[in-house]
């Protein structure tokens, strides 16, 4: 029996296996590396996935991966950005008003176009790069938990001693089942199909097209060439459960793809060659836990709905950045219980995003599969409210972008508490050092492993709480809600912790105490 420590060169410490190496799999690992924390993934395939599936990531997700460095002194966003194709515009419910990135406050106001099996593979390549072990072919099928860690017994028969098992295992999720929560939701009612393809005749640009009377077809063009199809037919929904799993059991092939598309838009686009092929349904659930005892849930493993707007990657990706350096705390001993299993835990937080990622992936399966002249009248009054360009357009921007999340702060917390941080203006470190030479924004700024306490101050009067889970920066002013704050405290994942409008560093080292475990590591000043 090993401990993933032995297999990283730290003899005797305990770290975190990973059940999944899908892309929120190898992003859990990727965080928790950049944190220093010994961690090995488990696949059950032996290859990586050639297919698409989800295509789109959103801003904030870009942002969250800019954390990543790469061997380079490269980001991991930009790696990303070099391989995919950026759009200004998405959109909601396939309605024909599209919202609009372009004037979005990030560095990244698009949505990236990029098949999801080369955003795994580039995460596997950087995992590689930081000699990260990823074991293809090697599948978790069982685990017991005792005191201080986790036994995971492996497909091949062998067994990691680990602190902490992380199930990404997807919607079939085998630790899910293991730890015995419960995966409730809302059955299916509809069946979509999806491919990737080649055209002779494709529309131009991004084409959703709607039909009361037949169904909808989208085509979206891929950064290699190809197309993403996809679409329901009117026929198709308001089904029950059972008559979904029977055709879903039957597979679907080319000659099947080009018939549906026929009978939606009339013709299949020139249909040249189909390289994969997927049903879908709309079906809805989400895990009762997301945390027993030293396992934990994420992405598919936690949350499963309509694939709608690519929003189960991206919110999968944020699952992994708001676990893993909670995760990388409560290893290292800096965490503190409210951070580990209270109100500012992986659990609280993300459960409460799940249930909204549900809430909005159902209301677009009611706009996009109600075929009939209601929903045709009910989606030309939400096209309407967005071509306004109102409160409507920009709440589900913010939903969709990632951007518009917060988490909930207690009551009489400055404004900004919870709120997802810009990507601040930072002054240079004086001499360099770390933090400096390039980075002078937030998103690079940021570790995975500490803090980063943005000082409004013209005096720099939060200096001295600089420690080693705490990088102070100086920060220029900003306008809007940021005009009020002399510090703010952002996580190592974007999000504030606590703001003041004050030049009150007793106040900050106070609030501090909910975030970092041990009095010493907040007083005692370090430079950066």
């Amino acid at each position: 029996m090993t401990s993933l420590g032995e297999q990283h060169g730290n003899t005797g410490e305990l770290a975190v296996a990973i059940a999944g190496g899908g892309p929120v799999g190898l992003a859990v690992a990727a965080f928790l590396d950049a944190a220093g924390v010994p961690v090995e993934v488990f696949e059950r395939a032996t290859v990586p996935s050639e297919h698409s599936k989800a295509t789109v990531m959103h801003p904030r997700t870009l942002e969250t991966l800019e954390v990543l460095t790469t061997p380079s002194g490269g980001r991991f966003s930009e790696e990303l950005l070099a391989r995919g194709r950026t759009a200004s515009r998405t959109h909601f419910a396939l309605l024909p008003s599209l919202l609009d990135y372009a004037g979005l406050d990030t560095p990244y106001p698009f949505v990236l176009l990029i098949p999801q099996a080369r955003t795994e593979r580039l995460l596997e390549a950087h995992l590689r790069e930081r000699g990260v072990p990823v074991r293809r072919g090697c599948e978790v099928t069982g685990f017991e938990q005792h005191e201080d860690g986790v036994r995971v017994r492996l497909g091949d028969g062998t067994v990691r001693e680990v602190a902490h098992l992380v199930g990404a295992d997807g919607a079939h999720s085998v630790v899910r089942r293991l730890a015995e929560v419960d995966f409730p939701g809302s059955p299916p009612s509809a069946l979509g199909f999806g491919a990737d393809v080649e055209l002779d005749r494709p529309p131009e640009g991004i084409s959703h097209q709607w039909f009361a009377a037949t169904g909808s077809v989208s085509v979206i063009p891929l950064p290699d060439g190809g197309y993403r199809v996809f679409g329901t037919e009117a026929a198709d929904t308001r089904l029950d459960p059972e008559t979904i799993r029977e055709r879903r059991a039957q597979p679907l092939t080319p000659e099947g793809l080009r018939a549906a598309m026929r009978r939606v838009v009339g013709h299949d686009f020139g249909l040249r060659s189909v390289s994969w092929l997927t049903r879908s349904t709309d079906v809805t659930r989400h895990a009762s836990r997301y945390r027993v005892g030293r396992v934990h849930l994420a992405g598919d493993a936690a949350h499963v709905h309509l694939p709608a707007g690519g929003q189960g990657l991206n919110v999968g990706l944020q699952d992994a950045a708001n676990l893993a350096w909670k995760l990388a705390a409560e290893i290292r001993g800096w965490a503190t219980p409210a951070l580990t299993h209270g109100e500012l835990g992986y659990e609280h937080e993300r459960r409460r995003v799940a249930e909204r990622l549900a809430a909005n992936t159902l209301a677009q399966g009611a706009l996009m599969h109600d075929f009939s002249p209601s929903g045709a009248a009910l989606r030309e009054l939400f096209a309407d409210l967005i071509a306004r360009g109102g409160d409507t357009a920009r709440e589900l921007t913010g939903w969709l972008s990632g951007l518009g999340l917060d988490y909930p702060q207690p009551d009489g917390a400055h404004p900004l508490a919870g709120t997802r941080a810009p990507d601040l203006a930072l002054r240079p470190v004086p001499g360099g050092g770390p933090g400096g030479s390039g980075d002078d924004r937030l998103l690079r700024a940021l570790r995975v492993d500490r803090f980063l306490l943005a000082d409004f101050t013209p005096d720099g009067a939060f200096a001295d709480l600089a420690c080693e889970r705490v990088a102070v920066r100086r920060a220029l002013p900003r306008e809007g809600a940021w005009a009020s704050a002399g510090a703010a405290l952002v996580r190592p994942d974007g999000y504030v912790a606590h703001a003041t409008a004050a030049a009150d560093p007793g106040a900050m080292a106070e609030a501090l105490g909910k975030w970092v475990a041990t009095a010493e590591s907040v007083s005692r000043p370090t430079a950066v």
